[in-house]
């Protein structure tokens, strides 16, 4: 087994966390947590992988060659689509408070508060 896949995570996840508590941009922000939210994709697909194995449709391979598991492959793909969908939500609040506030400073926006 090897540990490079979960380095590279942790190294993705640091950085995107990195970006999310030194921003002061909303739309950098929603980048970085972007990045934070690719590492779970290599995490699914370090977690799956298996080594010397052949993907899961095919039907003429002999019986007891070991194949990729299709659900994480599957739950990488649901990942992709869940994280466009809170993508667009978090760009469509962003366009919102520069629409009413006039800035997408978090530090800014936080002084409204009230």
């Amino acid at each position: 087994m090897s540990y490079l896949p979960f380095f590279v995570v942790a190294w993705i996840l640091g950085v995107g966390l990195y970006g999310i508590v030194t921003s002061r941009h909303l739309v950098h922000q929603i980048i970085c947590l972007i990045v934070v939210q690719s590492s779970t994709y290599v995490l699914i697909l370090g977690v799956g992988y298996v080594t010397g194995a052949v993907a899961p449709y095919f039907y003429d391979i002999p019986v007891h060659t070991p194949a990729v598991d299709p659900v994480v492959q599957a739950l990488a793909l649901t990942d992709v689509v869940v994280e466009a969908a809170v993508t667009a939500l978090l760009l469509a609040f962003a366009i919102q408070a520069h629409k009413r506030f006039g800035t997408l400073d978090p530090h800014e926006l936080v002084q409204l508060k009230g």
